[in-house]
């Protein structure tokens, strides 16, 4: 791995030549069918998903969208869904369960829009219904990060059964510049944050949120994005072999999330409960 600064990995996490979920989709699956709409409101486009063929086998693929110019992030809002989003995903997640697809999750935003309308129409009800359903349904999640992971946002489409890292993705409760604000009333610290937060795919993968940390160009996917997606296939490849082999992939996720933290959350001189 590249010697990167937890800063200059967030950095590379957000550039804006690096490749998104449309260009993964487009590199690593054939046949995707994409399916829009909550059914309640309005199809929000920071998230895009529906049905595609990895290697001939059916699965269901969903992911943040950017955009790669001004016109798409706005359309996008930057990658940050609207509750009409999370509810498109819970929607799309419900027809996998029904047809037996293993789902494909990439997370690559922000956060969750932050906008008024998006309060009013229920943004943490989204969110938390999401998280609930990804808990309970009994088809395989695997999900990777392929950029920036941020907040609750993030988490919605990341309750993974195994969750994979690029080197260089990054994955936390808030972004940096909220973190300095937050902690030490200074947005300008922003650098200092990144270096006590943990929240790069090493610093992950030793934590144990991170189950496989998948490598990059030094200076980036978006350097070499054909080796990257050469990667990610044979990653996510042995992931879904792996979860074939788990008879109850809700009971394997549960265990998971009950688990994850055990070790190094213990206290000296106590058994760890």
């Amino acid at each position: 791995m590249a010697d990167h600064s937890p800063a200059r990995r967030v950095a590379l996490a957000r550039d804006p030549g690096r490749p998104g979920t449309a260009q993964f989709l487009e590199a690593l699956f054939t046949d995707f069918f994409e399916q829009r709409g909550d059914r309640l409101c309005a199809d929000d486009p920071a998230i895009l998903g529906g049905v595609a063929l990895f290697h001939g086998r059916p699965v269901t693929v969903l992911g943040h969208r950017k955009g790669k110019n001004l016109e798409e992030n706005l359309a996008c809002h930057f990658g940050m869904p609207t509750p009409e989003g999370y509810r498109k995903a819970q929607r799309i997640m419900k027809a996998a369960e029904k047809f037996r697809r293993p789902i494909i999750t990439f997370v690559d935003t922000a956060g969750a829009y932050p906008g008024l309308e998006a309060e009013a129409r229920g943004q943490g009800e989204a969110i938390a219904r999401c998280l609930a359903l990804m808990g309970g349904l009994t088809v395989p999640i695997i999900t990777l990060v392929i950029g920036e992971g941020g907040s609750g946002g993030a988490l919605a489409l990341g309750m993974g059964n195994k969750v994979l890292m690029l080197e260089n993705a990054v994955y936390s409760v808030l972004s940096p510049e909220g973190f300095a604000s937050i902690l030490w009333k200074d947005s300008s610290r922003a650098q200092e944050a990144c270096d006590v937060m943990k929240l790069t795919a090493a610093d992950l993968q030793e934590l144990g949120v991170a189950d496989q940390v998948i490598p990059e160009p030094e200076e980036g996917a978006h350097t070499d994005p054909q080796a990257v997606f050469a990667a990610v296939d044979e990653a996510l490849s042995a992931a879904l072999r792996q979860m074939d082999r788990v008879g109850d992939p809700a009971q394997h996720r549960y265990k998971k999330y009950r688990g994850m933290g055990d070790g190094w959350l213990a206290v000296p001189g106590k058994e760890n409960k």
